[in-house]
């Protein structure tokens, strides 16, 4: 077990009267997304510390184009602040090895005038563990699990890695760039979930991080047959743009219950999924898509293949809502990455 007396904590130590001037001077400081915090006290943090056994030095990823490091205990800081509980911290442990991965492009999400946000997605045993959310209102308010991970790993971003402030140049953002964080709904999907399709087993606890642009919802027709479900997709689809080499849907339990009733696998939605999104170069070129072409009639799809389609199950049983979730750099600039979450 890691301890505050064996590992001391290295942050500079603050003093203040009250709540409200911690609130107020960290505010100043640049320090919060302009909601109250927690105020981190060396006891809060020793306590997140030792509940996920990490020591406070040790090194959880860093920035790739500046080298700032993150250590774990300036990631228990921020979770302290975010209003997490002790056993939420392995989660944003395993959210920001993630997304300080190379691959993840982490410096360009955050600072891209597109305004991307991490989306977390939580697989495994964890989710009913920690109670978060993956039914009713899932992108929502209400859950403090989802709430306070997702805010956390914002202001890791925020405050290791300097990608606010001066340097987010986002033209409009969007709240997912407050806190995104949700689980997927694994009881409710007759598939294997998205960790297991990503080479986890199902007993494993993950998280699945995602660049995620504005979310875009889908209203499903009133019909029992699955390719006139999916086709509904299609105009969400083509607002994303051309030639994605992964594109996120969210397809909610009502949806879902007609295209299990129907046998459908997963690989034939995504491939019903992908053929909805696919237009002629003629109608890519209308919508000023910059999509140039010999030939007016060549087919052109918004994801690059069926398996360029990341599908998920989740959302509340009620309601023809689903989701399309573009992705910063159309996938391919940015790759979404999966880790183990580590319990203490």
């Amino acid at each position: 077990m890691a301890t505050v007396t064996a590992n001391p904590l290295t942050s500079d130590r603050l003093s203040f009267d009250d709540s409200a001037e911690v609130h107020a001077a960290f505010m100043d400081r640049g320090w919060t997304d302009g909601l109250p915090i927690v105020p981190p006290t060396p006891e809060r943090v020793g306590l997140f510390l030792e509940h996920a056994s990490r020591s406070p030095s040790e090194i959880i990823g860093a920035e790739p184009t500046k080298g700032r490091v993150i250590t774990a205990e300036k990631v228990a800081i921020n979770a302290v602040m975010a209003g997490c509980l002790p056993e939420y911290l392995p989660v944003v442990l395993a959210a920001v090895e993630a997304i300080s991965e190379p691959e993840f492009n982490l410096h360009a999400v955050s600072v891209s005038t597109m305004g991307a946000a991490v989306l977390t997605v939580v697989n495994g045993p964890i989710a009913k563990e920690l109670s978060i959310r993956s039914g009713v209102d899932i992108f929502g308010p209400g859950n403090r699990a989802n709430a306070t991970i997702g805010r956390a790993i914002s202001l890791v971003m925020s405050n290791t890695t300097g990608a606010t402030g001066d340097l987010d140049k986002a033209t409009l953002g969007h709240a997912g760039k407050y806190t995104w964080c949700i689980a997927e709904a694994e009881d409710v999907s007759p598939w294997e979930p998205l960790h297991v399709e990503r080479g986890f087993s199902a007993d494993q606890s993950t998280v699945t991080v995602f660049p995620g642009l504005s979310p875009i919802q889908v209203g499903l027709p009133d019909t029992t047959r699955p390719e006139l479900i999916l086709a509904a997709f299609g105009d969400a689809l083509f607002a994303s743009g051309p030639g994605h080499d992964e594109i996120l849907v969210v397809l909610s339990p009502e949806g879902l219950g007609h295209i299990r009733s129907a046998g459908w696998s997963k690989e034939r939605v995504k491939q019903a999924l992908f053929e909805a999104g696919r237009r002629k170069a003629s109608a890519w070129a209308a919508a000023g898509a910059g999509v140039v072409s010999e030939d007016p009639d060549e087919t052109v799809g918004v994801a690059n293949s069926a398996s360029s389609i990341t599908l998920i199950v989740a959302g509340g049983a009620a309601g023809g809502a689903c989701v399309v979730v573009p992705l910063w750099g159309s996938g391919a600039n940015s790759v979404p990455k999966t880790k183990e979450i580590k319990s203490g």
